[in-house]
């Protein structure tokens, strides 16, 4: 990947984060939306997306359409990946 692909995906990632980050926040087990490289089974892809922050990964089947992570906004992956719970000290 050139300098440049990555200057492109780091920058319509960024516009994905600024126009979908309410609606994600709003979703259930959402706790937060970052730019960074991607996931696949464990392993980082030389991709750059959406990640979903969540406290924990449920199968679709659990969730109701509405409740669902897309998988892409505009054009820019969206990777789930699980944070576990915050709480404070």
């Amino acid at each position: 990947m050139t300098g440049d692909d990555l200057n492109e995906q780091l920058r319509r990632a960024s516009e994905a984060q600024q126009k979908f980050s309410d609606y994600l926040m709003g979703l259930p087990h959402v706790l937060g939306v970052a730019v960074g490289y991607t996931e696949q089974g464990g392993h980082k892809l030389a991709e750059i997306g959406l990640i979903v922050l969540v406290d924990e990964k449920l199968p679709e089947a659990q969730l109701t359409p509405e409740h669902r992570v897309p998988r892409e906004l505009d054009g820019v992956r969206v990777d789930v990946q699980v944070m576990g719970s915050l709480t404070a000290l």
